[in-house]
């Protein structure tokens, strides 16, 4: 990442051991002249609007099909990839310590922090089936269902690439995810399921057969859908 002075947080150099930056002008450095935001982690934001998303959603929908699902996907998988070395330079950064010495729950909503404050919503991570080879992700306030509204399906592709991608580099071995209930389908929050492929491909099918959230709950739990 190149910083320039139009880039760069001043208040890593007034506070250099700062950790408590959520207040919104501590986080985000607003500059009138350059016209640019960025973020604590010197990252660039873009602000855009709720027509923005819906444009970009019906035009790959109109342009590819039930295909724009699989595009979404593989955007949110490559920025996953990609933002776990930025958010591990960032962690080594920060905390003077590399992030698979640090907790797991205090590392995961340290990645996660960031995408709150922009407004991709909260997040809870249920890791209590992880021995098993799966865990769930729930998102509270996902920026593309709020705004899509109740459409009837999962539309949340990004997210569920963008948590296959990053925990795919996180922890060395490739992960799949998928929404298996969704804000746009009358739920009051959606849900991802992450794990292996094979499992992935199986809630898929079950929710093809009509299965719901808790059907593919239940399933993986009994053992169903392989390792």
């Amino acid at each position: 990442m190149v910083m320039t002075t139009e880039t760069a947080h001043r208040l890593h150099q007034k506070f250099p051991k700062k950790h408590n930056h959520y207040a919104l002008r501590d986080f985000f450095q607003f500059n009138g002249d350059y016209g640019t935001i960025t973020d604590w982690n010197d990252t660039r934001n873009v602000l855009t609007s709720e027509d923005f998303i819906i444009g970009l959603l019906e035009g790959l929908q109109e342009e590819v099909g039930d295909a724009s699902a699989a595009i979404m996907y593989t955007v949110g998988l490559e920025w996953g990839k990609h933002d776990s070395l930025i958010f591990e330079a960032w962690f080594e950064r920060e905390f003077a310590m590399s992030p698979r010495r640090a907790n797991l729950m205090f590392l995961l909503e340290t990645w996660w922090w960031p995408f709150i404050s922009q407004g991709w919503g909260r997040w809870e991570v249920d890791m209590s089936d992880r021995k098993q080879g799966f865990m769930f992700i729930n998102v509270f306030d996902s920026a593309v269902a709020r705004t899509l509204g109740d459409v009837g399906k999962p539309v949340c592709h990004l997210y569920a690439g963008l948590f296959a991608g990053f925990f795919t580099e996180m922890v060395r071995k490739q992960l799949s995810c998928i929404e298996i209930q969704c804000y746009s389908m009358g739920e009051t929050y959606c849900k991802f399921l992450l794990g292996s492929r094979e499992r992935i491909d199986a809630a898929s099918f079950w929710m093809n057969e009509g299965a719901n959230a808790r059907d593919i709950e239940k399933r993986l739990r009994a053992g169903e859908g392989g390792q």
